[in-house]
């Protein structure tokens, strides 16, 4: 018998100052070793972790340095519900400045966003499981980069530091 398979849109909107990242991992132990990645990237940096166990208790699993971002974390993976995700909530960071130490946890299979920006996670559901298909991250494009909107980009890249 054919089994109905659905996908479900989960809206997700940082709060003022907070960065997303969303991505797949594979095994329990995940959360404490973001965690480790986390915590030794910066002495300023707050953040949260929800991990969605994919088997057994099938909990949602969580750790942090900021209680109020460790709980949005959990809140918003729960919400996603897909096994082996994760959800990562900064403050204080961006992602450009942890990605990679992320994308080196060993476990670490897939990374679907890191943004600022409102997101929608598009999530397939099928015979009791789930499984994040795509990520829709801000909107769409608007038009194309003319000289003015290079000159600001550029401008804008070495004011905040990330260029010279």
């Amino acid at each position: 018998m054919f089994q109905q398979l659905s996908i479900k849109v989960v809206e997700i909107s940082p709060l003022e100052g907070e960065q997303i990242i969303i991505g797949q991992a594979h095994f329990i132990k995940t959360v404490e070793d973001l965690y480790e990645a986390l915590i030794t990237s910066s002495t300023k940096i707050k953040f949260g972790i929800g991990f969605c166990e994919s088997s057994g208790p099938a909990l949602v699993r969580h750790e942090g340095n900021d209680k109020e971002l460790e709980k949005r974390a959990t809140e918003i993976a729960y919400k996603i519900s897909a096994g082996h995700s994760f959800v990562i909530i900064l403050k204080d960071a961006y992602p450009i400045n942890i990605l990679n130490r992320i994308k080196a946890v060993e476990e670490v299979v897939n990374i679907y966003c890191a943004t600022g920006n409102p997101l929608k996670v598009l999530v397939v559901e099928y015979e009791g499981g789930r499984g994040i298909i795509g990520v829709i991250d801000g909107l769409a494009s608007k038009g194309i980069e003319g000289e003015e909107e290079k000159k600001e980009r550029y401008e804008f890249l070495r004011k905040i530091g990330y260029k010279k």
